[in-house]
C-alpha cells in the first residue's frame, strides 16, 4: 500500500478511480473511508491534475460540478499545502485569505443563529429574521471575491492550459450565488412561523455558508497553491492593480504590495478615460458632477504652494474663478491674513501640524466652517494642502434623530 501512496501517478489513477467510484454512486460510504485512509495527504497540485484529466477525457463539466461537492468534502484538511509558498501582505493571495477569515466570522454568526432556531418563541420570530438578513447581506459580498477570481485570476489560468478548475469553480460560484438568492427571498417572507424557522435554516440558509465554507477550502487548498505555482510576479501585480475595479468582500488591505522589478501592463477593464485610484475608478465626467454635487468647497495648493484646483459647486461659500489657477496662494488671500496662510504651510511642511480649522460664525447671515488638512503620501512626502470649506448654518440647527425618510425641500 505504501507503494501506492508515494507514487504519484499511482495515488491520481486510485484518487482518478476513487472519485468516479462517488460519482457513479457506487458504495459512496465505503469509497468515502477509503478515500480518507489512503489518501490522507494529498498534494494539491494532483487534485488539480487529476480534475482537469477527467475533464480532458470527456467527462462533461457539468458532472464534475455535480460530485465537486463529494470529493471536496472527502478530501477537507487532508490535502497536503505545506509546499504551497508564502506571501506577503498585500499581496492578492494574501487578501483573498483574509477575505476568507472574515467570511468566517459571519459563518459562525449564523451558525450561532441556527443552533438558536428550534427554541424560539412566536414574539422572538421577527427579530431573529432580522438579525438573519443582517448576517446574510453580509455573506453576499462574497461576489466581489467571487469576481475577482473570474475575471482576474482565471484568464491567467487558462493561458497556462489549466481551463478544467476554473470552469468547475465558476460553476459552484454560480450555484453559490443562486443559493443566497433565495436565502435573501426567503428572509423577505412576512408570514414565518415559529415551525417554520428549522425548515428554512435546514433547506435554504445552511445550504448557503455550507456552499462558501467549500468554496474556502477548494480554494486555500487547491486553487491558490496552484496559482501561486502557475503564476508570475508580473500576473499578481496585473491583478492587483485591477483588483479596486470589482472592490473587496469584507476586508479593505491596509498594506500595498509592489513586487520589485515589475510593471503592470496595460489594465485589461480601462475605459475610456477612467481614471483609477487604490479605492475605486470614476470617467471624467462622473469625477467633475461629483465635485459641482458636493455640499462642500474644496481647494487644492499644491506642494509648491500653488492653487492646482477648486470645486466649482452650487453651494459655493466664497467666491472663486480659474483666474487663481496657479496662483500663489498667498496672493489668493487679503493682505491682513497672509501671516496666518504663511504659518499653516510652514507647519505644514515641517511636519508640526496637520489640521488647521477656522469658523465664523456670521458671514454673510452664515455660519461657515473652513479646515485646511495637510496632504501627506504613504511615505509621508508633503503633496500640499486641501482647503474645505461649508456652510453650517442648517446644520446647527439639527437635534434629536431623523430616521424615517423626509426628501428636503427645494
Amino acid at each position: 500500500m505504501s507503494e501506492v501512496i508515494n507514487n504519484s501517478q499511482k495515488r491520481k489513477e486510485l484518487l482518478k478511480h476513487l472519485i468516479l467510484q462517488l460519482h457513479n454512486n457506487e458504495a459512496p460510504e465505503i469509497v468515502r473511508k477509503r478515500l480518507v485512509e489512503l489518501l490522507r495527504s494529498v498534494p494539491y497540485n494532483e487534485v488539480v491534475e487529476v480534475e482537469q484529466e477527467l475533464i480532458s477525457e470527456g467527462l462533461p463539466e457539468e458532472e464534475v460540478l455535480r460530485f465537486c461537492d463529494i470529493h471536496t468534502a472527502v478530501l477537507d484538511g487532508s490535502i497536503d499545502t505545506s509546499a504551497a509558498k508564502v506571501v506577503a501582505p498585500g499581496h492578492p493571495v494574501d487578501t483573498f485569505k483574509r477575505e476568507n477569515r472574515a467570511l468566517e466570522e459571519y459563518i459562525e454568526k449564523a451558525k450561532a443563529l441556527f443552533d438558536k432556531g428550534n427554541k424560539l418563541k412566536d414574539e422572538e420570530v421577527k427579530e431573529y429574521l432580522l438579525q438573519m438578513k443582517s448576517i446574510f447581506n453580509y455573506l453576499s459580498d462574497v461576489d466581489k471575491h467571487y469576481k475577482r477570481k473570474e475575471y482576474l485570476l482565471f484568464p491567467f489560468l487558462e493561458k497556462a492550459g489549466i481551463t478544467g478548475p476554473p470552469k468547475v469553480m465558476w460553476g459552484k460560484h454560480d450555484e453559490t450565488r443562486e443559493l443566497l438568492k433565495a436565502a435573501h427571498e426567503s428572509l423577505l417572507a412576512k408570514d414565518v412561523s415559529t415551525e417554520e424557522v428549522p425548515a428554512l435554516i435546514l433547506l435554504v440558509l445552511l445550504p448557503v455558508t455550507d456552499a462558501i465554507e467549500g468554496m474556502i477550502m477548494k480554494e486555500e487548498e487547491i486553487l491558490l497553491p496552484m496559482c501561486l505555482d502557475t503564476l508570475t510576479d508580473k500576473d499578481w501585480y496585473q491583478i492587483y492593480k485591477e483588483t479596486p475595479q470589482f472592490g473587496f468582500s469584507l476586508y479593505d488591505p491596509q498594506t500595498e504590495w509592489t513586487p520589485e522589478a515589475v510593471e503592470a501592463g496595460e489594465l485589461t477593464y480601462k475605459e475610456g478615460d477612467a481614471i483609477h485610484l487604490s479605492s475605486g475608478s470614476f470617467t471624467t465626467k462622473e469625477l467633475e458632477t461629483i465635485f459641482k454635487t458636493l455640499p462642500v468647497d474644496v481647494t487644492f495648493v499644491d506642494k509648491d504652494d500653488k492653487v492646482k484646483f477648486f470645486s466649482h459647486g452650487t453651494k459655493k461659500v466664497f467666491e472663486r474663478n480659474r483666474s487663481i489657477i496657479g496662483r500663489d496662494v498667498r496672493l489668493c488671500h487679503p493682505p491682513g491674513s497672509v501671516h496666518i496662510v504663511e504659518q499653516i504651510i510652514n507647519d505644514f511642511k515641517s511636519g508640526k501640524e496637520n489640521v488647521a480649522a477656522f469658523w465664523i460664525s456670521s458671514f454673510m447671515g452664515r455660519f461657515v466652517y473652513i479646515e485646511y488638512t495637510a496632504l501627506r503620501g504613504n511615505d509621508g512626502e508633503y503633496l500640499g494642502v486641501m482647503e474645505v470649506t461649508q456652510d453650517i448654518t442648517d446644520l446647527r440647527k439639527l437635534e434629536g434623530d431623523q430616521r424615517l425618510l423626509s426628501y428636503a425641500a427645494r
